[in-house]
């Protein structure tokens, strides 16, 4: 009797080590991936933001509580950023539309869809400087799209120069340079697609925009979830290089982003902890945007 009761007691701590040696194996793999999340990106967050709670100059290290928050609400500059963040937020769907209608039709193979797959993701391997330059040629007042606007009897455009335009040029070459990422985002969407379901969509009838609206969308509805979020970060985190050579921040400070703004405040202006400051402003928009897009995304997928 008692092999017998101790047998079925024998496997069971048998199966608990197994479940446990797995579970370490597993805090042993992802382990590396923590410790390196945690090194590099919440520890400088806490850092931080408690640096941006501190002073700068003569008040170095000083802590000087939400001071720095009181400049940033007060300096015109940062306000003028701050509303450029709403635009760039209102460009978004372009952002977004772009790729995923050229997406379509190179999932439903136009002639030429090879030639431009390629042509469409060239952009993205170009540096941003070399972007801008571009741009900077092409946009300048004498430049080779006015030219063609003068011969077609309209008034030549200050792309650059006229504080109402130069923020919308900036980000019209941005989403040209980097849509080809997102481009093949939803073309890696697309080859998950359910091929039966766009047989029965075609044996009932429907056109391509109703089965865009009720079989592509809501299949895709995780690829377009995604392709938001990463187009608005890199929106706020990847135009540095573009408004630093278009327009550097000008005419009158018209083209300023958060994050131009904090590499003005760090590097000229020599206020890290302003700075600071300003880079927690970024993260809570960026969180806040994330989370909303997150959201609305969700609840318009679910009605499509």
């Amino acid at each position: 009797m008692a092999e017998a009761i101790t047998a079925p007691q024998r496997t069971t701590a048998v199966r608990r080590w197994h479940v446990s040696e797995h579970k370490v194996a597993a805090l042993v793999l992802v382990t590396p991936a923590l410790l390196v999340i945690v090194g590099l990106r919440i520890v400088p967050l806490v850092l931080g933001a408690q640096y941006s709670l501190t002073g700068d100059g003569a008040r170095n290290g000083v802590f000087v509580g939400l001071s720095n928050y009181q400049v940033l609400a007060g300096d015109p500059v940062f306000r003028t950023a701050i509303r450029n963040v709403g635009l760039l937020f209102l460009a978004l769907p372009v952002a977004v539309a772009v790729p995923g209608i050229l997406a379509t039709f190179l999932f439903l193979k136009v002639p030429g869809h090879r030639f431009y797959r390629s042509v469409y993701f060239f952009p993205v391997v170009l540096s941003p400087v070399i972007i801008g330059a571009i741009f900077n040629i092409l946009l300048s007042f004498d430049g080779p799209l006015n030219q063609v606007l003068t011969k077609a009897g309209l008034p030549p455009v200050d792309w650059l120069g006229n504080s109402h335009v130069a923020i919308f040029a900036v980000i019209g070459v941005h989403i040209w340079a980097t849509f080809g990422m997102a481009l093949v985002i939803f073309m890696a969407g697309f080859s998950t697609l359910d091929q039966s379901l766009l047989d029965a969509a075609r044996c009932d009838g429907a056109n391509l925009m109703q089965t865009v609206r009720h079989v592509v969308i809501p299949e895709l509805s995780r690829t377009i979830q995604f392709v938001f979020v990463t187009t608005m970060i890199g929106m706020l985190t990847g135009m540095f290089g573009l408004v630093y050579v278009m327009t550097a921040g000008g005419p009158g400070g018209a083209t300023y982003l958060p994050e131009f703004y904090i590499w003005v405040t760090q590097g000229q202006m020599n206020s890290p902890a302003l700075a600071s400051a300003a880079s927690m402003v970024l993260f809570v928009l960026m969180l806040l945007v994330g989370l909303a897009q997150v959201r609305l995304i969700k609840r318009a997928t679910k009605e499509a």
